[in-house]
Order: C-alpha cells, then structure tokens, then sequence
C-alpha cells in the first residue's frame, strides 16, 4: 500500500518539484513497483483530462477556490458493474419483451445510484471564496454534493451551499468515468476561478481562464543554482549581464493569487535587477559607471557580500537615434483573456502617447496566420495607431513561427541605419502551430540579430504562459524579457523604462572577476545560472551576451567565504605535478573587468577595475540592503541549499534597512516586504530529503 507521504513524492514529479537525483529515484521506483506504476498512470491521467471553462460575465475581481481529490477506484468499480450486467443481459436474451426492458430499467437506476455513490466518494471537498463583488461581502461558504444528472460527457456532480449567503449555488464538476477525472467546472453567480487543486497536483490559475486552454501548460525550467568554487582552482567568474525583469513580476503574480511561484520561475538574477539602485552616473565617454560594495553576509556568518553595479549612460534626448519598431502581437484564442490581450492593448496606448516623430510603429499579428496590421507609422499619428490597437481582437490558434519570420521582414523593409531596430514580440507564449521549434526560433533570432535587429520579449496572463522559451527567446536576440501583470506594470516598461527598453547603449556586456587566494578562499555568484560563460569567452568577440539601455542598472552579487576562514574549500583538486600554483602578496581582492561593444561596432573595448580589503564597510548601505533581502528572498522560495539561516523575518527587517524616504522606487520596495509578508503567509512546504525519496524534512510554519 502506498503510503500519503509516497503519493506527495510522485505528485511533486510529475509536476517536475523534485530535483535531479530524487527525480531519478521515483523514476526508478516507478519502473519497479506495480503500485507505484498504477499510481503514477492515475495521476498522469488526471493531468491530461482536466479542462476548465470559464463562465460568460464573470467579475475579474471575484475568486473562487476549488479543493478537489479524484479517486480512480470508484470509477473501475462501475467500469466492472456495467461488464457484469452486459452479461446478465445476454443469459437474459431469452426472456420476452416486457422482462428484457423490466430488467434494462432496472439496470439503468442501479448503476445510476452506483454512479452517485462512486461520484460522492470521488468528491471529497469544496471550498469556495468570495471576492471583492457589489456588495464587498467576504466569506468561505463550504458545499456539497446536491445531486447527479446526466450529461453527452458522462455524469454530472452539482453542489449547494452549507451556509446561507448570496453567492448562485450553480458550481459544477462534470465527471467523465472515462477519464477518471473532473472535465470541467462550470459557474454562475458572478463567481470567477482562481485555482483549482486536484489529485496529482495538478492546478490551474487565475480567474479569467479562456475556454479554448485544456489544462495549465505553464512551463518553467530547472535552475541549479551556482555552486561554491575554490579560489584556488578557480579564480575566474564569468557571466553575461542580464536585464531581464520577467521572474519579479511573475513571483508577484503568484503570491498575489495565492500560490508560491514554482521553484523553477525563480531567478535570483531578474529579482535583483527589477529595482533600480543608486549608483553614479558615468564620467566621460564611457557608456556606464561600475560600483562596487561589500558587506558582511546577512544569511551566513562569517561569509561577506559583494555588490557589482553598472549604470547606463543617459544621453541627451537630441542625441537618441530614430527607433524602427515593429510589434508582434499574439491573437491567438489563448489571448482572449483580461489579463492578456486586453491589457496589452492598454499598455500599447499607454507607451502611444509618449512616442515621438523618432520613434516609428509597425503592428503585425499572428493566430492561425499572420498580418500586417499597420505599417511602420511614426509616433505623431497617434491616431492612426489607436486605430489598429482598438481593432485588435483574439480568435484562432497560435503560429507564432510564421508571425516573427513576417515581423522581422518588416523591420528589415523599414531598416534606420545607426537606429534602434527592434521587434517587441507580446504573447502568453503559447507556440503550438507551424513550426515552433526552439531551436528553430532560436537561429532565426540570432540570424536577425547579427543584422541589428534586436528582439524583447512581454508576457502576458496565465494558464500557459511558456517562461522557459521565452526567455530564450529574449536571450539570444539581444533583449530582454519581461512579464506583465498589471498595468503599472504595463507603464514600468513600456512607458517609464521605454527609453533603457528601445535606446541601446552597449551590447555583448560581459563581466569577469578573478579572485585573489590570499584574500578569498572561495566565492558564488548568486543567480546568473544560465548566463555563465567560459572563461575564454570573455575575450572572444563573437560570443554573444547582454545589451544595457540608458539609464538602465545592472546588479550581480558574490557570497564569499575569506581566506581565513575555518571552511574548508567547498571545491578543490589534488595538487598539479606538472605546476606549481604561486600565490601573489597583495591587499586587492578581487579584479574586476568588463567587455562590451558599442550597438554598431563588431570590437569589444575592456574596463578593468580593482577592489582592495576596504570595499567591505558598506554594512549600512541602502541599496546593498535592499539587495541582499531580495536576494535571500529567493533563495527561500527556491529553498536553496545555500539558504543557511534566511528567514522571511530577516529579509523583512533588511529590505526595511533598504528603504529611503526620498527615494523615487519607495513604492516598488513596499510592495517587496509586502510580498514577503505574503509568501509567509503561504508558506506550508515540508522540503524533501535525500535518500530513498520517501522522507521528509523540515517543519511547518507555526501559526
């Protein structure tokens, strides 16, 4: 019999929550044991079956909860009672008329109530939740079954409320035997769906889920997070920059529904460089300034933090180049929702009416073929582009292949030599027609990229929102990628950060460190993951990394355990035979050296910066504060193993410390502690241990 703690386990790998080796364990347990297997295939089965409807005029502000467990058992039960009266009907064959259908009658009623007894035992509990409606009225009625009717899709479970309240009891589970799972729910009363749970883990999110999506089909990829190296062994870091903001304003949107984010959307990175910080604008002619801090480690004694900042030049506006946009837009049925199309309409006429005659618009659209909404138009004729963005509607299935090839033929047709050209593809991510191969997409973006035609990425909505590809996307078209959840922060990027967004200052910015033995005897950088880069990419000009806009910051932090620490080398190899390693005397830490390009030129130039023992005094700076709670923050949610001592607590009090009253992000930082406080809230995980895959450590948070 498999116990509750095993079902958790192979609940958590089919939704990809495990890591590698526990994956591998359940895996190989699966293959051995006949229960496991069963099981599994139980789960499996319920993932492909779910489908949620939502209802026609359902307030967006309204939530609604469903807590739901499917149960198989009952359902091969009725499959063998069915069996066993075809055969009671065929040694009955010889009976006459009136009997045969006395006894079909009878049939029919005893495995209908065989059917609502199965139904009964599948259903083990609804709870709804009420929202903000007219009346502001808050509540947790709890329902159950009222009855079951018949259905083309098989039986129909409908329950009634417990407690009176004024909520429509219309909330429906259609139940297929075939499936073994719910089909769909279907709702009245104002009421909308926010998340549903059911056997298996299998959930779905938010509250305006189209009617056209079959199941969540969000997809976010593993990260490991970068591992303590030795000094010693390996003095060089190497990573490209990266100005992607799309991690934060997910996590938000998951904790603002609810739900811890998956371990999986959590970068470090992209958390950290969502907030702006204050670092010096730069001298002379180079493109950015770079600074440096450290302080001692919040989460673990005895180590220190270092903060590397870049900060883009912000030119004259006389000396901004023509921009040559083109907009990509997904009009796919998977858009047809609030949260997607809708708003990205909203935010389109946001950035309208801060365009210039610089800047020039061209809208093409995609669903089950593509088009040319609008031709490039410059800004002045805001008319004419409200226009196409007010005619914009969804229906139809998604080729987004088709829609960048035409996209960038555009951009190609309307080229502004030493401008800024730019495809800025809005989707949800969905690609499932035509060809939409990553590997595919990723040639044809790194094609046009070497023409000057960079690509940015926006999503939008929920339910299938594909992270993984479109970050990679974003990565090797010389853009960023960025999530939209609301419409500040349609107006973050699209208006107030538009000119870092389109105005690129340097491209192929990569950062190097090497490390100093005598003062350092090991480090991580922390987030970065699939950024890295060999150390022989630094100097080689063809390697592709990370663009800075104007205005824009760059952030990266290095945990570092000093030379004279107790630690042993987290990484070491036995001594060379053939070298000998010597260690120079000296008080720098660290140097620090960056490569970037200008956006029209093919040679890199080099900036070399060193930081000496003093760097670490900053234990009271705001902004590396700030940064560290952000960072510790993170490593919470993807309960990382270099965690140490974190605690919502402490991030809380730090990001307190990161807060300046003057300061024109004020806000944004509020709403971090907020989100912190919420994610404490939610916060039940019981974190897995190594072994045989079947124990758990950790504790529940105390109430």
């Amino acid at each position: 019999m498999i116990s509750k703690k095993e079902k958790m386990l192979i609940q958590a790998y089919v939704d990809g929550e495990l890591s590698p080796e526990e994956a591998r364990q359940i895996d190989e347990r699966i293959k051995a044991d006949k229960e496991y297997m069963e099981y599994y295939e139980q789960v499996m089965g319920i993932g492909r079956a779910v489908r949620m409807d939502r209802g026609e005029g359902l307030s967006p502000d309204a939530d609604i909860r469903i807590k739901g467990e499917v149960l198989s058992r009952p359902n091969k039960e009725v499959g063998a009672m069915k069996a066993r009266r075809r055969n009671k009907w065929a040694v009955a064959g010889g009976l006459v008329v009136v009997a045969l259908v006395a006894f079909m009658w009878l049939g029919n009623v005893f495995l209908k109530r065989s059917q609502q007894a199965a139904l009964r035992d599948s259903v083990v509990s609804l709870r709804l939740k009420r929202g903000k409606l007219k009346n502001e009225m808050q509540f947790q009625p709890y329902y159950t079954t009222k009855g079951i009717s018949a259905s083309s899709q098989g039986p129909v479970v409908s329950v009634q409320k417990s407690v009176n309240t004024q909520v429509s009891p219309d909330v429906v589970y259609m139940y297929s035997s075939s499936a073994r799972s719910v089909r769909s729910i279907q709702m009245a009363g104002g009421l909308s769906m926010e998340k549903t749970v059911l056997l298996g883990g299998v959930s779905m999110s938010p509250a305006n889920y189209s009617s056209q999506q079959d199941f969540n089909t969000e997809s976010y990829d593993y990260v490991a997070p970068n591992d303590f190296l030795s000094a010693k062994d390996n003095p060089l870091s190497t990573f490209s920059i990266d100005v992607d903001t799309a991690s934060y304003s997910n996590i938000r949107r998951f904790l603002n529904n609810g739900q811890l984010p998956p371990e999986g959307s959590v970068r470090l990175e992209e958390m950290i460089n969502y907030f702006s910080y204050d670092y010096p604008q730069p001298k002379g002619d180079e493109p950015f300034s770079i600074t440096i801090k450290g302080a001692n480690c919040p989460w673990k004694k005895g180590h220190k933090l270092v903060m590397i900042g870049l900060k883009g030049k912000v030119p004259n506006p006389n000396e901004i180049p023509e921009s040559n946009i083109v907009f990509l837009i997904d009009v796919s049925g998977s858009m047809d929702s609030p949260d997607k199309l809708p708003l990205l309409k909203k935010a389109l006429k946001m950035m309208v009416n801060r365009l210039s005659e610089k800047e020039h618009i061209a809208i093409v659209v995609y669903a089950g073929s593509s088009g040319l909404v609008l031709d490039s138009t410059d800004g002045t004729q805001k008319y004419k582009i409200l226009s196409a963005i007010d005619n914009l509607s969804a229906g139809g299935s998604t080729n987004g292949a088709e829609g960048i090839k035409l996209a960038y033929q555009v951009a190609q047709s309307h080229y502004i030599k030493g401008g800024n050209n730019r495809v800025i593809l809005a989707t949800d991510g969905d690609f499932n027609v035509g060809v939409s191969s990553e590997s595919g997409l990723v040639r044809l973006i790194e094609k046009e990229r070497q023409k000057g035609i960079f690509l940015t990425v926006l999503g939008f909505g929920t339910g299938n929102l594909q992270d993984s590809k479109m970050e990679k996307l974003a990565d090797k078209g010389n853009g960023s990628y960025h999530y939209i959840d609301s419409e500040d922060e349609a107006y973050k990027v699209l208006v107030k950060e538009l000119g870092s967004t389109l105005f690129t200052i340097a491209k192929d910015v990569k950062i190097q460190i090497e490390f100093n033995p005598a003062k350092v005897k090991s480090y991580r950088l922390i987030g970065y993951e699939n950024r890295l880069l060999k150390k022989e990419d630094f100097n080689d000009d063809k390697k592709d990394a990370g663009e800075l806009g104007a205005g824009h910051t760059v952030t990266a932090l290095y945990e570092i355990v000093p030379a004279d620490s107790e630690e042993e080398a987290s990484s070491s190899v036995d001594p060379l035979k053939y070298q000998k390693t010597e260690i120079v005397n000296s008080d720098e830490v660290m140097t620090v050296k960056l490569r970037y390009k200008e956006p029209d030129a093919d040679k890199s130039k080099l900036i070399v910066k060193t930081v000496k023992e003093d760097v670490f005094k900053y234990d009271n700076d705001p902004d590396l504060n700030f940064a560290a709670a952000v960072a510790e923050f993170g490593m919470i949610l993807r309960n990382s193993p270099y965690k140490e001592d974190a605690t919502y607590d402490n991030v809380i009090e730090l990001a307190k410390k990161g807060i300046k009253s003057d300061a024109s992000d004020r806000e944004e930082r509020e709403e971090f502690i907020e989100l912190v406080k919420k994610a404490k809230k939610l916060d039940n995980r019981k974190h897995y241990e190594e072994g045989e895959g079947i124990s758990f450590k950790g504790e529940r948070k105390k109430d």
